[in-house]
């Protein structure tokens, strides 16, 4: 499957900020699609995942109550939403697709295909 993430941003401490993942070449909501980031110098961690059909969803703590991920089966498109962004927030978001239903929604590892990744800059 191919990603297509949308662009990232700037925004200030306590903005929004949504992303977009649209795909091609598979339907997501067959697969659990996950969000992941990497800040400058730090690993590549989870932030949220949803399942196949939209009937789970998983959050890193870090974002829990902040963040929300949701599918548009339509669009073939997978959604994050970010509210009350903060500094530690900053990093290279990637979307990616897990083909497997029975890997861990947290390792990126398991996850098959990978989108191109966009920057988002929270400002303090």
């Amino acid at each position: 499957v191919q990603l297509q993430a949308s662009r990232g941003g700037l925004v200030q401490a306590g903005g929004s900020l949504r992303l977009s993942c649209a795909a091609s070449g598979r339907t997501l909501s067959f697969y659990r699609t996950g969000w992941f980031r990497q800040a400058p110098g730090k690993e590549r961690e989870f932030v949220a995942a949803i399942g196949s059909s939209g009937g789970s969803t998983y959050y890193a703590d870090s974002v829990k109550g902040r963040f929300a991920i949701s599918g548009d089966n339509a669009k073939n498109t997978v959604y994050l939403q970010m509210n009350s962004l903060k500094p530690e927030d900053t990093a290279v978001y990637y979307c990616a697709v897990q083909l497997s239903r029975y890997s861990a929604h947290w390792d990126g590892g398991a996850y098959n295909d990978w989108g191109q990744g966009t920057q988002v800059t929270v400002s303090s």
